[in-house]
């Protein structure tokens, strides 16, 4: 399996077009803080999570899914796993926005 679709934010207009269109929101405003409009953190958080989705999906789930791994490697690859879907927690409870998805709000 290949990465064959472009990235839907894989271009700095992309991303730029996506975080003004964001801002015209007063449900996204609202969560603005001096310097740090959450249009912006919510399109930075869409970017990177699309890149680990992406890495995620044609990258290491067909190599841990083809098992033809020796157990030291098939070990190493689901660590990198692991922080891949950290790198994904992170950019989910990062915005204001999706702060209600958190244990403890």
């Amino acid at each position: 399996m290949k990465m064959t679709d472009a990235p839907l934010l894989g271009t700095a207009e992309q991303i730029n077009r996506l975080a003004y269109a964001l801002a015209r929101y007063n449900c996204i405003a609202k969560f603005d803080r001096t310097g740090e409009p959450e249009a912006g953190v919510l399109e930075h958080t869409f970017s990177d999570l699309e890149r680990s989705f992406r890495t995620f999906l044609y990258e290491l789930l067909p190599t841990l899914a083809a098992g033809n791994l020796p157990e030291q490697e098939t070990q190493e690859l689901l660590l990198r796993i692991g922080e891949e879907l950290r790198h994904i927690q992170y950019h989910i409870m990062d915005p204001h926005f999706y702060r209600y998805l958190r244990d403890d709000s």
